[in-house]
């Protein structure tokens, strides 16, 4: 299993019971393709480089999930049909270099 990023960008204009169901949709998701979560974060409501469905806005979500290789595309398809996900990028986590001392 590899190490994954998943970065999820929502609709800016979620209240907070809404934005509580579109979290638990998205973990009830990463747990049915198989992913182990490793750290979770809310990153809040930031400006965008470009409007995203004509909103400056969006609201960040970020996983760090340990994953198998062939399920990837299948969780990121899944989140995508959601109406609030405005956009999904799954990456494979980089490991640190290490240098020489």
């Amino acid at each position: 299993m590899r190490v994954y990023e998943v970065n999820i960008i929502l609709n800016p204009s979620l209240d907070q019971t809404q934005l509580a169901l579109e979290k638990e949709i998205i973990g009830r998701a990463l747990e049915a393709h198989g992913a182990e979560v490793e750290k979770a974060e809310d990153r809040g409501v930031r400006r965008l480089a470009y409007p995203i469905a004509k909103d400056p806005q969006g609201h960040f979500l970020f996983y760090r999930v340990r994953m198998p290789e062939d399920r990837v595309n299948a969780l990121a398809a899944e989140l995508r049909v959601r109406d609030n996900v405005r956009r999904v990028m799954v990456v494979k986590a980089v490991e640190p270099f290490l240098s020489k001392a």
